[in-house]
């Protein structure tokens, strides 16, 4: 299992999309995060204290194929 931070898990999939897009930062706006907590999606935003650090710590992976 690799242990990603978010950065580097969103960096790996966009691959060079840094390279060809430059915004300043009043051209950025918010993106609010979902995700899945016990079956159904909600905002991170909208979370506890505690599941919010639950969400900051949780970690990425790539799933390999089987060998058969």
């Amino acid at each position: 299992m690799t242990d990603l931070s978010v950065s580097q898990h969103f960096s790996a999939n966009t691959a060079n999309a840094a390279d060809t897009v430059a915004l300043r930062d009043d051209e950025r706006q918010p993106c609010e995060v979902w995700t899945r907590v016990m079956g159904y999606h909600r905002p991170v935003e909208s979370f506890n204290i505690g599941k919010k650090g639950e969400h900051a710590e949780r970690r990425f992976f790539d799933e390999q194929r089987c060998q058969g």
